[in-house]
């Protein structure tokens, strides 16, 4: 079995009680979000190149947390465009990481916020992470 894929799955496996409460709190304005605005994406992966030449893995857990009834009927219809984007979000974030720099989350989110907000071609839905680890 491939190592990244272990590590993936190691890291969806020891946290999904810890991510629905996390989601369930929204980090801007402390309205907590409902399961009917709420809704997970797959996790999101990118590659690192640490400073010893080593590879590893940049691991995203992301959910979306859209109160207007229309652009969650879009952000659910939209889910593989939103997860290339988010794909494409932390493959660049990943490559501008410094060596031996823990990753910064605020700037992530930020970049990933971005990505949602230009593939649903409006704000509305906001981006929670859950965990983001860096192997």
């Amino acid at each position: 079995m491939d190592r990244r894929a272990l590590i993936g799955l190691a890291a969806v496996a020891l946290t999904p009680a810890a991510v629905a409460p996390a989601a369930a709190k929204a980090s801007s304005g402390g309205a907590p979000a409902s399961a009917d605005t709420y809704f997970r994406l797959p996790v999101v992966t990118a590659s690192l190149l640490f400073a010893n030449g080593r590879r590893g893995v940049l691991s995203i857990e992301t959910g979306l947390d859209v109160p207007d009834a229309a652009l969650r009927t879009r952000a659910q219809q939209s889910q593989p465009r939103l997860r290339a984007a988010f794909n494409t979000a932390a493959q660049r974030f990943a490559n501008s990481l410094r060596p031996g720099m823990a990753p910064n989350v605020d700037q992530l989110a930020g970049e990933l916020q971005a990505a949602a907000n230009a593939t649903l071609g409006r704000q509305g839905a906001r981006v929670l992470l859950g965990t983001v680890m860096a192997v």
